[in-house]
């Protein structure tokens, strides 16, 4: 299954609040996620605002597709829109997609090699 990345940015004075709505999700918007095939999504901020966002899928354009058709997501995103700067106000709509150029499994396994090693494993 693909992983997908992309980044957002976060206005400068709404970082502390943008946490703390990302510390407790609600739960409706969760199991949307869940159910329209989003899985091991993470984000990840930095101090400045960027947000880097990461996500597993079979078909992005579908599980984005999917999430419009949810009031969970329609009122995240009226609720989120304040925190971002963007030209239509929702950040769903608003993600960069980043273009993945390496991947240090898929290089190793393509060298003959062994794709991962645990830390600390006896050799």
């Amino acid at each position: 299954m693909p992983r997908v990345c992309f980044t957002l940015q976060v206005r400068p004075d709404r970082l502390d609040e943008y946490r703390t709505r990302h510390a407790q999700v609600w739960p409706d918007m969760l199991r949307a996620l869940r159910d329209t095939g989003w899985s091991d999504y993470q984000l990840f901020l930095r101090d400045d605002g960027l947000v880097v966002g990461t996500l597993v899928t079979d078909d992005l354009a579908a599980a984005q597709a999917a999430m419009e058709e949810t009031a969970a997501n329609a009122r995240w995103q009226a609720d989120m829109a304040p925190f971002f700067e963007l030209p239509d106000g929702r950040p769903d709509r608003s993600a960069r997609p980043l273009d993945l150029i390496f991947d240090l499994g898929d290089q190793l396994a393509a060298a003959g090699d062994e794709p991962t090693t645990t830390i600390g494993a006896t050799q």
